[in-house]
């Protein structure tokens, strides 16, 4: 198997260092792994390519690449331009922190995931949800190593797997738990944290100019039953399959009637 794996923490991120085993397990002997990932953290990019300037990348030793842009970006040049076939997956990730319920949708490494699916490609976006349980450990991604494989294997045999254009791929969140306490693996919906939405905190420089620090809510608050959110903070591995396609379609048709 030949897997193309990318992140938004940056080349550099021990998470990346992680997802490279995974994709190591699962391609197997014979497979290859590929590296294109942004040379310097692109957290919170979301699905954000560089339309109007380029990118220039660097080739840091055999299939490994840093480019200069977000994870989107990275999957666009592996499979345009570093890779000479087409990867038969698309691993994002881990993320240092958890990419479930509203932080899905800032997220760069479901951006570099959704990218890929847009392009074709099975694709998964794994993180690593941090808490005090696993915040203290060695290796704080230890769950996310523990059983990543084992996941993405799973999912590769039995998940589903459509096509079109705005085809499926798979979010995936590790819980703040050691790895002997991940208690196994639920399938969820995207969750939301009450009174945990972004917002500001300012600040001064020494000449009096005022800057704004983007400041994140509390990541323990609870989810709906079901959800990722509250999977995660109950010990389980969320899967949440996916699409692009942000239409709310339980509601076209009563729209319709009201617009006439």
């Amino acid at each position: 198997m030949r897997i193309l794996i990318t992140n938004d923490d940056g080349i550099n991120a021990p998470g990346l260092k992680v997802l490279e085993a995974i994709a190591e397990a699962v391609a197997g002997p014979t497979g290859e792994v590929w590296t294109v990932a942004p040379a310097f953290e692109q957290s919170g990019v979301a699905h954000k390519i560089s339309y109007t300037h380029p990118m220039m990348i660097a080739e840091l030793g055999p299939r490994r690449v840093a480019a200069e842009g977000a994870p989107a970006d990275c999957v666009l040049a592996g499979l345009h331009d570093v890779m000479p076939q087409l990867p038969d997956l698309v691993l994002s990730g881990v993320n240092r922190g958890n990419n479930a319920g509203e932080n899905t949708l800032y997220s760069g490494t479901v951006g570099g995931a959704m990218e890929g699916a847009l392009q074709g490609i099975r694709s998964i976006a794994l993180s690593q949800y941090i808490g005090p349980r696993n915040a203290g450990l060695d290796n704080l991604f230890e769950a996310a190593a523990a059983h990543g494989a084992d996941v993405v294997r799973k999912l590769l045999d039995h998940g589903i797997w459509d096509e079109g254009g705005y085809r499926l791929f798979y979010n995936v969140n590790f819980p703040p738990v050691p790895a002997a306490e991940v208690r196994g693996l639920a399938v969820t919906h995207q969750g939301w944290r009450e009174n945990s939405v972004f917002g500001v905190e300012p600040h001064y420089s020494p000449s009096g100019r005022k800057f704004l620090w983007i400041k994140g809510g509390r990541q323990d608050q609870p989810g709906p039953e079901g959800s990722d959110v509250a999977a995660n903070l109950s010990g389980y591995t969320s899967v949440t399959p996916m699409r692009a396609d942000l239409t709310a379609h339980d509601l076209v048709a009563d729209l319709k009637d009201r617009l006439g």
